[in-house]
């Protein structure tokens, strides 16, 4: 490959680094050429870039990119392939369904950035999955705005119809 090409690809790659908050690295060196179709339309369906990439020349994306991510590096040996996306725990809950029921199938988690935190290791795919992700979060804490005023009104309401009903039964004797 001529430097110049090696250029370009390290340029897109630190963009697709800048443009996507959360980015995995996953091993893909077990699949069949099937199966690896059929994590990328996976992928596809959720919203997640799939990139296979040389190591090299993600580590000098990485090193293009304003940040230190040189806690991946230990990661970047074998083949890798880089799944980006805008929800932090998409693409870990992609890995773990994906695997799930096949003993053949094994894409595993090399490394993760994931909300400006390095999880190295495949140990780590069942507390990337529980991340809740930014619109979870913001479900979440309208849920709790909203509580209490639901049980404000549902008690006035219930009370209201306790009242009505102890009338009612006061009218008819």
């Amino acid at each position: 490959m001529k430097k110049e090409d090696k250029g370009i690809i390290i340029e897109k790659l630190a963009e697709t680094v800048k443009a996507y908050s959360h980015f995995y690295l996953a091993n893909i060196e077990a699949l069949n050429a099937e199966q690896t179709s059929q994590l990328r339309r996976a992928c596809f369906k959720q919203e997640i870039k799939m990139v296979v990439v040389k190591n090299s020349l993600l580590k000098k994306a990485l090193e293009n990119v304003e940040g230190d991510y040189s806690q991946l590096h230990c990661a970047l040996k074998g083949s890798t392939a880089v799944l980006f996306s805008q929800t932090a725990n998409a693409p870990a809950r992609l890995l773990k369904d994906f695997t799930k029921g096949k003993a053949d199938v094994k894409p595993q988690l090399k490394a993760a950035y994931v909300q400006e935190s390095f999880y190295i290791g495949a140990e780590n795919l069942d507390a990337l999955v529980n991340i809740k992700s930014k619109e979870e979060l913001i479900a979440d804490v309208i849920a709790l705005l909203q509580s209490p005023a639901k049980n404000v009104i549902s008690a006035l309401q219930s009370s209201g119809q306790t009242i009505h009903g102890l009338l009612k039964t006061l009218e008819e004797r």
